[in-house]
């Protein structure tokens, strides 16, 4: 057994609480570069921004005998990368950094591309290749944070798993449509 006390003692809880209330959920036991959570934060937004778009053509664009079930699932991702660019701009708030929403320059934050492809096909095999971008991508992220922001670390584990079911579901998809 370790002779490590298991918290703080609370009047030095108490008396850190009271430093820096301008800072928010940052305290003094943050202990990540901020500064390069909040790039690499603003990087991972602009990269589900991105596939929020994309989705989203391939929502409108969607054609061809299996069209229907194709684009259904193209807007629930939609609307999935929409959900984690939210959770991901509200961290940067937290954080007391700006969500960088800026148009200008978004495919050089994102670390996906915005293809659009010309079948269905094209657009299942460019979201996937999107998806698996984003799992490499948000896997490092993910192993950069470790224990010096579990919050965030915690919100890029559960977008992670997201990505994954949907690289899942775009592979079921492209089984289907080849066949």
């Amino acid at each position: 057994m370790s002779s490590k006390p298991f918290l703080t003692d609370v009047k030095t809880l108490r008396e850190r609480a009271r430093k820096h209330i301008e800072n928010g959920a940052v305290t003094e036991g943050y202990s990540a570069d901020r500064e390069t959570v909040i790039k690499v934060l603003n990087e991972a937004l602009a990269t589900e921004i991105v596939c929020v778009l994309r989705y989203r053509r391939h929502y409108f664009m969607a054609t061809g005998i299996n069209a229907d079930s194709v684009a259904a699932e193209f807007l629930q991702h939609s609307n999935d990368e929409q959900l984690h660019a939210d959770q991901i701009a509200q961290r940067i708030v937290q954080l007391g950094g700006e969500p960088n929403l800026n148009p200008e320059g978004l495919l050089t934050r994102s670390h996906a591309e915005y293809v659009e492809g010309e079948t269905l096909t094209d657009m299942i095999k460019e979201d996937l290749v999107a998806e698996r971008i984003a799992i490499d991508s948000y896997r490092d992220i993910v192993q950069y944070l470790g224990n010096d922001d579990p919050t965030s670390r915690r919100m890029m584990e559960t977008i992670l798993a997201v990505e994954e079911e949907h690289a899942d579901d775009l592979v079921n998809l492209l089984g289907k449509i080849e066949k």
